[in-house]
């Protein structure tokens, strides 16, 4: 590895103009990724035609800086509205938002926040050292490892079942059978529900919307006419001096406080590294690694039976994983020339308009170019880390507007992100129809997150599996005969086990913090 023209690529990456387009950005892409229905792809597909004024480096730079900013983003409405701004962004609702109802919004996206650029660095640094490696291995797989790792993916549902894993795998089939709806992609049969706008299967940003954004303002509603206090967010800082206390406020949002980081690092580290693995693999994204990430950290928490209810390790988890993602999505870009995940082919479609063919050759012919967009990749992730810690208390303030403000905004821009991914009133439609039963769930406590992951990898697994056998003429059993698929299916085994085991602990944990408080409460 040539160092002199890795140095020489950074300088060109850290000067003041591709800085200022980086910040730029970065803070584009919060500021997208918090709203729902606005996807960093979404993002960076509008501003790529922006850049072709633009020398390639500042143009990639600002490209790079919507991508990190928008999938730290996506953990702002999770946290703090029970709404995934981002798919990415899902598995953060799980802890994110019940500390936030515990009025620690500001812990919440502090976590967030450094978790995200742990897991971004992480990413960034494994893609700068070992991306030809790495994306020898993204070669290997085929339909049936894509199988394989989908079913690894499904394995998770009994971890983010809740109290129930029966509940949690209700909703997973309810969400697997809702998968089959539209035509069926290797015969062409219209199957179930003869729609226009079920065509391509169920539109799965509204689905996201409906499920967490529209059931949590039908929940509210029913609070506010109960008149139910609403939480409040707890702040540190005493009144006085407001720009002294807001700039030490954004002193000590840098990090985490000592308790929290001793008990999320471990957490971070593996989800950066499962992220960057995940990510480096043609098809797979944040959604799934940051699933698989807080499946790992519940399973190996010595609190399982705080998860659920606002655990920082589950918020770190999810985070580093999806942010991981960043890194591992661009190796298969830049060393194959196919892309990792939506956002990384519209950056390959930059690539291109600026004379750039990813692959194989760029390694050859414009490594300076390689080692400027790793530079760039480090830079965005700084960017959004500086962005957000000035931003954190600000955004913390939306958990105290009053219900009857917020909650007709929440509505709105749900109803809006439904609409504005294929400008169809059907897609406002499903989404206020999976809203409603995400409500009627939530009410009777089934866990909508099994909902969520079967959307995801129901069609994944689906397609590969078919495309599998019809390589292997039916023959199933061949699957078991390839290395990569022994691998996930054991570890998808391991995962159950543990998981079900994880909830029997749990259970003995609250049954005897129960028999305690009787016991206290009689003497």
């Amino acid at each position: 590895m040539d160092f002199s023209l890795i140095s020489s690529a950074f300088g060109q990456v850290f000067s003041l103009s591709t800085i200022l387009y980086t910040f730029l950005g970065a803070a584009g892409g919060i500021l997208i990724g918090c709203i729902p229905g606005l996807t960093a792809t979404m993002g960076i597909a509008l501003l790529v035609p922006f850049t072709y004024g633009l020398e390639f480096i500042p143009g990639v730079a600002m490209l790079l800086g919507i991508f990190c900013g928008g999938m730290y983003g996506g953990s702002i409405s999770a946290i703090l509205i029970h709404t995934p701004g981002t798919p990415s962004a899902a598995a953060t609702v799980l802890e994110g938002f019940p500390m936030s109802q515990k009025g620690q919004s500001a812990r919440a996206l502090t976590l967030s926040l450094f978790s995200s650029f742990c897991g971004g660095i992480i990413g960034a640094v494994i893609m700068t050292f070992l991306s030809p490696t790495i994306s020898k291995m993204a070669l290997r797989f085929g339909p049936a490892e894509f199988f394989a790792l989908a079913f690894f993916g499904l394995s998770v549902i009994v971890s983010i079942s809740g109290k129930s894993i029966l509940k949690g795998l209700i909703t997973a089939i309810f969400g697997l059978l809702i998968c089959c709806v539209g035509i069926d992609k290797t015969c062409g049969y219209i199957r179930f529900i003869n729609l226009p706008g079920f065509y391509d299967g169920i539109p799965f940003i509204p689905a996201l919307i409906g499920l967490f954004a529209i059931s949590e303002v039908l929940a509210n509603f029913e609070h506010l006419l109960k008149g139910n206090p609403a939480p409040k967010n707890i702040s540190a800082y005493k009144a006085g001096n407001a720009i002294g206390n807001y700039l030490r406020s954004v002193i000590k949002n840098v990090v985490p406080s000592k308790e929290d980081f001793k008990a999320i690092w471990p957490h971070m580290l593996k989800g950066g590294l499962i992220g960057t693995f995940i990510g480096a693999i043609p098809g797979a994204g944040g959604d799934i690694s940051a699933f698989v990430s807080y499946s790992e950290a519940k399973r190996s928490s010595k609190h399982p039976e705080e998860f659920g209810h606002g655990a920082p390790e589950g918020i770190a988890a999810a985070e580093s994983a999806n942010n991981g993602c960043s890194g591992g999505a661009m190796i298969p870009m830049l060393a194959l020339g196919v892309p990792g995940d939506s956002n990384t082919a519209v950056l390959m479609g930059a690539f291109i308009m600026h004379g750039f063919q990813p692959g194989p050759m760029m390694y050859v012919e414009h490594l300076d170019v390689v080692y400027a967009v790793f530079g760039a990749l480090i830079a965005a992730n700084l960017a959004f880390l500086i962005i957000g810690m000035l931003g954190v208390n600000l955004f913390s303030k939306v958990i105290n507007i009053q219900r009857y403000i917020l909650i007709p905004c929440i509505l709105v821009l749900s109803l809006v992100g439904s609409y504005s991914i294929n400008q169809s009133m059907f897609d406002v439609y499903f989404a206020i129809a999976m809203g409603v039963i995400g409500y009627l769930m939530q009410k009777y406590e089934f866990n909508l997150s099994p909902i969520l992951l079967a959307l995801i990898l129901g069609p994944m697994s689906e397609s590969n599996i078919r495309r599998y056998m019809q390589i292997v003429d039916g023959n199933f059993m061949q699957i078991f005969t390839r290395p990569i698929c022994i691998i996930f299916f054991a570890l998808a085994v391991f995962s159950i086990i543990a998981a079900v085991l994880n909830q029997r602990k749990i259970a003995k944990r609250i049954a005897s913090s129960q028999a305690d408080d009787t016991n206290g409460a009689s003497v």
